[in-house]
């Protein structure tokens, strides 16, 4: 499937630009494919420079305020400066990387509401430079990732939503500014819990994988029994039963809590 979106058009008499991506669904550590569309226009034009990045909207907490962010995590440079001719057409194919970190966009093949991921396409001519909208990509989740997000639904939880929060889990591997959470509803039978947060670290071996019930905002509470970070390898994470991991742990914070 491709996926189009027009860029901009450059001054009066000038090139259109269009970014394309050919296939829109993708893992951490995997590539997006795709094309930059250069139609010339009335006039030559000199381009400077041409980049891909991707891009995520993340919350940001300062000065007793929230706000969201536009943050570029990953940028690529196609090439260096060109001419493209009045009415020709130039293009330029890109492969972008995709970081093991990146957070996920879909579970089970539903959006995950509050995710808003994908490519920017940033074009510089006379010394100004040109950025276009949001080519949006489905971030898919890698087979460990799945694994323990299906064991969640196996015991009852239901997603609630997910946000991207600027600043850094410590004791993780994490080398992107921001991280996600996964928030979920508990079912009855863990009453008194209110929601679990789950957030996901990964490189091309392992990943982090960070648990907590009834978190404080902006606050990791490592010492507490209502906190759990582990590790999980990419390719050896099928010899654990998670549901009943996930259980025992909740099982024993919430009876130690009378929560239960």
């Amino acid at each position: 499937m491709a996926f189009k979106k027009l860029l901009a058009s450059l001054g009066a008499g000038g090139a259109s630009v269009e970014t394309v991506l050919t296939e829109v669904n993708v893992v951490p550590g995997g590539v997006v494919q795709g094309e930059v569309r250069i139609q010339g226009g009335s006039v030559n034009q000199q381009i400077e420079g041409l980049s891909v990045g991707l891009q995520a909207k993340v919350e940001v907490e300062g000065n007793d305020q929230e706000y969201k962010q536009d943050v570029e995590f990953t940028k690529v440079r196609l090439g260096g400066a060109f001419e493209v001719q009045a009415g020709a057409v130039h293009v330029v194919p890109f492969g972008l990387e995709i970081p093991w970190e990146t957070p996920v966009t879909m579970i089970d093949g539903q959006s995950l509401r509050g995710m808003h991921i994908g490519v920017t396409t940033e074009l510089a001519i006379a010394r100004a430079v040109d950025s276009g909208d949001l080519d949006p990509i489905n971030v898919h989740p890698l087979p460990a990732q799945k694994a323990i997000l299906d064991a969640f639904l196996q015991l009852g939880f239901r997603f609630k939503n997910a946000d991207l929060e600027r600043g850094h889990i410590r004791g993780t591997r994490q080398k992107l500014p921001f991280y996600q959470e996964v928030e979920f509803f508990p079912p009855a039978q863990y009453r008194g819990l209110n929601q679990v947060e789950l957030s996901f670290v990964a490189d091309e071996h392992s990943m982090d994988v960070v648990l907590e019930m009834d978190k404080k905002p902006g606050l990791f509470s490592e010492g507490s029994d209502t906190f759990r970070s582990f590790q999980v390898g990419l390719h050896d994470y099928q010899g654990t039963d998670w549901a009943a991991y996930l259980n025992q742990w909740l099982a024993e914070v919430g009876s130690k809590r009378n929560w239960f």
